[in-house]
């Protein structure tokens, strides 16, 4: 009797410590790139209106269409690595909870065109590099073209 008493014990214990490992799990994996919007913590894909992509940031991919097939990368596609994503406008897709954002491709680039500009953004981090520095506010320096 007394066995199975310390074996209930034990078996509660076990149940009570591994329900609150459970409870500890954050669901947020990704951290928000450098050059993402601030406000947008539970975000978990942008789009990017110029170049036709997305960008997880769970999985830091960026998901671009290739001869009619979806395909994700690490790194943007060649043609766009020098692009200044900085200054390119994200759209947060808020309301969407699926792994693939690209279902609705067809409406965001309707919606959301090249050269889309919605309510300004800041960015979580400062673009790297010359003239970031608080005497020297040039919000990007250049001409814009990309």
């Amino acid at each position: 009797m007394k066995l199975l008493k310390h074996l209930f014990i034990g078996a509660l214990f076990f149940t009570v410590s591994f329900s609150n490992a459970q409870v500890s799990v954050n669901l947020n994996i990704g951290t928000p790139p450098a050059w993402g919007p601030t406000g947008y913590a539970d975000a978990h894909y942008y789009y990017l209106p110029d170049l036709e992509i997305y960008y997880d940031i769970n999985a830091s991919d960026y998901i671009y269409i290739n001869s009619g097939r979806w395909l994700r990368s690490k790194r943007l596609p060649k043609k766009y690595r020098n692009y200044d994503l900085y200054n390119e406008y994200k759209v947060v897709l808020t309301d969407y909870r699926g792994n693939s954002p690209y279902d609705n491709y067809k409406t965001h680039k309707v919606k959301y065109g090249k050269g889309y500009k919605g309510k300004p953004q800041k960015t979580i981090g400062q673009k790297p590099g010359k003239g970031n520095n608080k005497e020297h506010k040039n919000n990007g320096h250049g001409n814009g073209k990309h």
